[in-house]
């Protein structure tokens, strides 16, 4: 059994410890110190980050899981440990992203890595570098020895002056000479007259008795001291590079699990947490399947082709065709019944618990409050309480022990069920011409000032945008009047009307046709509920009629705007709604229309077209009440072409749109 490298990495941070503590002691006595002893002092407190920065990213059961060398001299530790070790050696613990990546792709030309070992590259590395700095501070810690016997040494010769003295002293000097020793030396007895202290003599003659010389032992000590004061440079300038590169991008650089997906599917195009939700995928089915990582890939692709060829309309072979569908969605179970998957006891749990749903939450609730009554009754039962009082105790403390086992579950539910990241694509090019959005702002006429600021505030969201194909409308109504028509809006929608025109004007049409900017006016209807002329369902009105003009109604209430031609973007499939106080964080945009744009996202329909049965027609980003800038979040919807004129998005939006919108 070796020592794990958790052992070995405190083990190393003692000794480094203790390195720098004589260091600095060294350096207030005001005594010399070798250029590797100044880098270990000057740099330790990096190296201190480094070790605690491992500690963190390498725990007890990720290291379990790496695959351990089965002979060697790194027989018992993970391969990857080997891996870093072998590079560092070659390259003098220089370390050069470009190189560990021509390495790591030769290695596996041989031996393929997981996905783990690949993700445990840049601890390990760490690791070694820690190890290697330990080697050379060691070494600073035997040449502080042997420096200090080599002075006291010089200092008894040089104190007396007695021929026949010194020789007493030279004979109680240690054989063999070490090479620290004899160097140090030779420089404290280099200007000494040999005829009346014959030391230096004496010296050379031990040396050639070792086959050696003095200038051999000074350029040999020289190139040492040279060569270690390089490689701790080395070292401390690696630590800091490695901390400062984007290690993502290298591990996919070389991973062939993302050479084989981004070969056969469009894995390359989703986003990196999709990317990385598709290989946790991989690599929990591998450990209970006992086959590889790209035996799983394999199967997971064929298993894709086989569902393109059932599949009996494009919509579904686009779903069923992407690897994801069978490594996280509802092909997971058919991918793991082929490969023989056994999942963990924690994994079956969590299915049994997610298949029992509320009865199974209820009944565990009613188990622990069980148990947490039976822990007291005994308790008290031990003590010799009546039979009487602990059924009356039974009784009276069933509603806080109902407390305290609801209180249990949760705590267990939110332990076991962490939120589910929707798959996306990453758009890294902006929205392209199929993707087209259009950002609509629902508000109403008021005066000319808030206006304005809304007109500004599309400007602004179109400029924290990731570009490509996002048009922006501002969707306006009149307040509720006692007419359709009055005189007060006419100068406000002609400030509108110029205000979107010079938009336009400055940043130029959509990349597909049509404006980038759009003012969108309804015109009031009568309401006869509430006896007065309005815009027509007001903002859930507003959403419902755009989306009937987008897909070419021509007799919805929008109304033409004196002073403003304007060219709506054709083929729009998404709208994006934010309210009138909502800031659009920075490629928020894109990274909404990715998640609606992924294939396993992308809803299906129910026979008659009016209901979503699979996918997402809507999307409802998390809501974050405190941002001081107004509410963070925005409605998501896809513009749908239904069957014979009908509009599945209202069917769809109906139930839940009271909810979304507060109306």
């Amino acid at each position: 059994m070796v020592p794990s490298l958790h052992a070995r990495l405190r083990d190393n941070a003692s000794v480094l410890r203790t390195a720098y503590k004589a260091s600095a002691e060294e350096l207030e006595s005001g005594q010399g110190q070798v250029p590797a002893a100044k880098w270990l002092l000057d740099n330790y407190h990096l190296v201190e980050t480094q070790i605690r920065e491992i500690r963190n990213d390498m725990p007890p059961g990720y290291y379990r899981q790496l695959p351990k060398l089965a002979e060697g001299p790194f027989a018992g530790y993970p391969r990857v440990f080997g891996l870093a070790w072998a590079f560092v050696a070659h390259t003098d613990s220089h370390f050069d992203p470009e190189i560990l990546g021509r390495f790591i792709v030769a290695y596996q030309s041989v031996q393929p890595l997981t996905i783990g070992e690949l993700w445990a590259v840049s601890i390990t590395l760490r690791i070694v570098l820690i190890e290697n700095l330990r080697r050379l501070a060691e070494q600073i810690t035997i040449g502080r020895r042997e420096y200090a016997a080599a002075d006291a040494f010089a200092d008894r010769v040089l104190a007396r002056g007695a021929v026949v003295s010194a020789a007493d002293a030279m004979a109680r000097a240690s054989k063999p000479l070490s090479e620290r020793f004899a160097a140090h030396l030779a420089k404290r007895l280099r200007d000494q007259d040999p005829t009346t202290l014959p030391a230096l003599g004496w010296l050379e003659d031990q040396l050639n008795q070792q086959n050696l010389t003095v200038d051999d032992v000074v350029r040999s000590y020289q190139q040492r001291q040279g060569a270690s004061n390089v490689t701790v440079r080395n070292i401390i300038t690696s630590m800091r590079l490695i901390s400062d590169i984007d290690w993502s991008e290298l591990f996919e650089r070389v991973s062939l699990v993302d050479a084989r997906l981004g070969t056969a599917s469009g894995f390359a195009a989703m986003d990196f947490p999709t990317r990385n939700l598709y290989r946790s995928a991989i690599e929990q089915l591998a450990r209970g399947s006992g086959k590889t990582e790209l035996e799983v890939v394999e199967h997971a692709l064929d298993a894709a082709v086989a569902a393109v060829r059932r599949a009996a309309d494009p919509a579904t072979a686009g779903r069923v065709g992407d690897p994801g569908y069978h490594l996280i969605a509802e092909g997971r179970r058919a991918l793991e019944r082929a490969i023989g998957f056994r999942p963990s006891i924690g994994l079956w749990i969590s299915r049994l618990s997610i298949r029992l749903g509320i009865r199974g939450y209820v009944a565990a609730i009613f188990v622990v409050t069980a148990i947490v009554l039976a822990l007291a009754v005994g308790a008290l039962a031990a003590l010799g309480v009546g039979t009487v009082w602990l059924a009356l105790f039974a009784a009276l403390g069933l509603v806080p022990a109902s407390d305290i086992a609801t209180a249990l579950v949760n705590r267990a539910v939110t332990w076991n069920f962490g939120t589910s990241a929707l798959p996306g694509l990453e758009l890294a090019g902006g929205v392209p011409e199929g993707l087209r959005t259009l950002v609509a702002v629902p508000t109403l006429l008021g005066n000319e000032a808030d206006l304005r600021e809304q007109i500004e505030r599309l400007e602004v969201h179109h400029l924290a945008g990731a570009g490509g194909d996002l048009a922006f409308a501002l969707l306006t109504d009149g307040g509720d009047a006692d007419r359709e028509v009055l005189a007060a809006n006419v100068p406000l929608l002609a400030v509108a009307a110029a205000a979107i025109t010079a938009l336009n004007r400055r940043h130029g049409p959509c990349p597909g046709g049509g404006d980038r900017f759009l003012l969108l006016h309804r015109r009031r209807v009568f309401n006869p509920a509430e006896g007065v002329w309005m815009g027509w369902e007001r903002k859930r009105g507003k959403l419902h009629e755009l989306n009937r003009l987008l897909r070419g109604a021509t007799d919805t209430t929008f109304t033409p705007v004196a002073g403003l031609v304007q060219d709506i973007p054709q083929g729009v499939r998404y709208v994006l709604t934010l309210d009138a106080d909502t800031r659009l964080p920075r490629d928020a945009a894109l990274r909404l229309i990715g998640k609606m744009a992924h294939p396993l996202n992308r809803p299906s329909f129910s026979a008659d077209g009016r209901r979503v049965t699979g996918g997402y027609g809507i999307l409802q980003p998390r809501v974050t009440p405190a941002l001081p800038l107004g509410r963070e979040g925005s409605f998501f919807q896809r513009v749908f072409s239904g069957p014979s004129g009908v509009d599945p998005y209202a069917a769809a939006v109906s139930d839940v749109y009271q909810d979304l919108f507060g109306e």
